[in-house]
């Protein structure tokens, strides 16, 4: 069937008995094709979201789709799924045309999606997440033996069933943990097309590799995978091939065996990007120290002795849990240190509250933009004030009542290059990284001495994170001291003048700038000395995507 006829003649199957077909399909041996959608083509008014795209994917494979925020990624998989309907082209699932009106009849025909954001009940156990509104009944009467049995046959089968238990609250998992529901729910539905769409972004290294090794079960299993990331290591690392997207147009197809990540940086934003990563501060750059911790600790934090100085950059390094956001928060006053001292400029300070450190000028770009960093339905210009107005008693008091010495709003969205239709557009309806420049500006606003980035480019495409790469440099260039916690290691590597790495609530070691993925890997997962074999040994550097700060990549 091709879009533009009828959705469903009197003659063609319901749903569910071409699911049924769909599913006894033979055309499963791996290379095979899976899914192929053709010339497909979709409209939002007078804008065209995606121009003749053509996409396939082969029996048992993992496909990669990347491109920059924008690029029609989420539309087209939109559009394969039923929850938008294509102005042009066709679909073909297994040899058979195919044209879902809604997301449950591609869930039944088995397509199953795996969004960022997890769509679980937090309190319903992990069996009742799996099976929900599908549990066995018997007599009208829930059947709870029968239910754990198939789930536990299930997770078995994917072998997980040693990192879950099926009467868990899901609330009570770990993030990790409740992906692999995701994805036992979805092979509940016997798919075999599963896309995962930014399977990684709250994941730490080690979790990564789980699912990395579930993926792979899944595969050999003959399910084919539809890898959405925009992190060049996870692609190079799991993926067959590689399909960019640019602008709603397909710009190529990849094996991703002999690309490199230069090629691919390409083929997403049409250049080269001459310096990846800026330039890092020279020696004769840095100033005195601005903030210093001696001893600080709290109920999650132990012994924290560092200090960031004027125009550098520190980053920090560590693994999910190893107490980086939590170092953040204690420094702005989220959580506050318990014991210990804070200095600020030369002086102790005493924060109890956010509010103290933002009159101390700081500032905190968390690594939630969305439900900590602004207010979506409100306009560009609201968010851009935000902190400024939460300081204007503060400023009054000081003779500065806005008119003097502060740039305006739009000086400021200029500043960090906010691309958007207007002051007045409301956040929500900018891309990931236009919404991270939002927070940055709100913070240039009243932040001066401190600026702290909690994950400042998850989420986020390769062209907008050299972006605010470029941003971060330059605040510290204007004489900021920068904290930077990134999950990374490329990042923390191309951006820091230096490195703290930490690891269960306390500070395991420092490097110097330029150190490498086994030095920071080595202090997070063993506490070894860098400079030993058994160090290095402890994790290998991926050489084949490694990029220095100032090269092309």
């Amino acid at each position: 069937m091709t879009f533009g006829e009828p959705a469903r003649p009197a003659t063609q199957p319901t749903p569910a008995a071409a699911a049924r077909r769909l599913r006894d399909s033979t055309a499963t041996e791996d290379g095979a094709t899976a899914l192929a959608m053709r010339a497909i083509v979709k409209r939002f008014g007078a804008f065209t979201a995606l121009d003749g795209v053509d996409f396939s994917c082969r029996v048992g494979e993992v496909h990669a789709l990347v491109g920059e925020n924008g690029a029609g990624k989420s539309t087209l998989m939109k559009v394969l799924t039923g929850a938008y309907q294509a102005d042009g082209g066709e679909i073909e699932l297994f040899g058979q045309r195919v044209s879902f009106g809604h997301p449950l009849d591609a869930q039944r025909a088995g397509i199953s999606v795996i969004h960022q954001e997890f769509n679980l009940l937090p309190h319903r156990t992990v069996a009742q997440n799996i099976f929900l509104g599908r549990e066995p009944h018997h007599f009208g009467i829930l059947d709870e033996r029968l239910l754990r049995q198939r789930v536990l046959q299930l997770l078995a089968d994917l072998h997980v069933d040693h990192f879950l238990d099926p009467s868990t609250l899901v609330g009570e998992l770990s993030v990790a943990q409740q992906q692999m529901v995701e994805i036992a729910k979805a092979m509940s539905f016997e798919a075999r097309v599963v896309v995962m769409d930014e399977p990684t972004a709250a994941l730490a290294a080690p979790e990564v590799e789980v699912l990395f090794g579930l993926i792979r079960k899944l595969t050999e299993r003959g399910v084919t995978v539809v890898y959405i990331s925009h992190r060049f290591r996870e692609i190079f690392a799991i993926a067959d091939r590689v399909t960019v997207l640019k602008d709603g147009v397909l710009v190529g197809t990849r094996e991703r065996e002999g690309l490199t990540s230069g090629e691919l940086v390409r083929m997403m934003v049409g250049r080269d990007l001459a310096d990846y990563y800026p330039e890092r501060a020279k020696p004769e750059e840095i100033g005195d120290e601005v903030i210093a911790v001696r001893s600080g600790s709290n109920d999650v934090l132990h012994d924290i002795d560092m200090h960031v100085r004027a125009g550098e950059v520190l980053g920090v390094a560590g693994l999910q849990g190893a107490g980086r956001t939590e170092l953040a928060q204690a420094l702005f006053g989220v959580k506050p240190f318990t014991s210990g001292e804070v200095w600020l400029n030369g002086k102790q300070v005493h924060f109890r509250s956010p509010r103290d450190a933002v009159r101390r000028r700081m500032g905190f770009i968390t690594e939630d933009r969305k439900s900590e960093g602004l207010a979506l339905r409100q306009p560009i210009r609201d968010n851009v004030v935000l902190s400024f107005r939460a300081m204007q008693p503060l400023l009054a008091r000081l003779g500065r009542d806005g008119s003097h010495g502060h740039p305006s709003v739009a000086e400021l969205t200029r500043s960090v290059d906010v691309r958007a239709a207007g002051l007045y557009q409301e956040a929500q309806f900018l891309s990931g990284g236009n919404q991270q420049k939002v927070v940055l500006a709100k913070w240039l606003a009243t932040a001066e001495d401190v600026l702290i980035f909690d994950e400042p480019t998850r989420g986020i495409d390769v062209n907008g994170k050299a972006a605010i790469h470029r941003l971060i440099r330059e605040a510290a260039r204007e004489g900021m001291a920068v904290l930077m916690i990134s999950s990374e290691l490329l990042e923390v590597i191309g951006m820091s003048d230096r490195i703290i790495v930490m690891r269960e609530g306390t500070i395991a070691g420092e490097l110097e700038a330029g150190a490498s993925e086994a030095e920071i890997m080595a202090l997070a997962t063993h506490g070894l000395d860098p400079l030993e074999p058994e160090a290095r040994a402890a994790a290998v550097p991926d050489e084949a995507v490694a990029v220095k700060p100032g090269a092309r990549p």
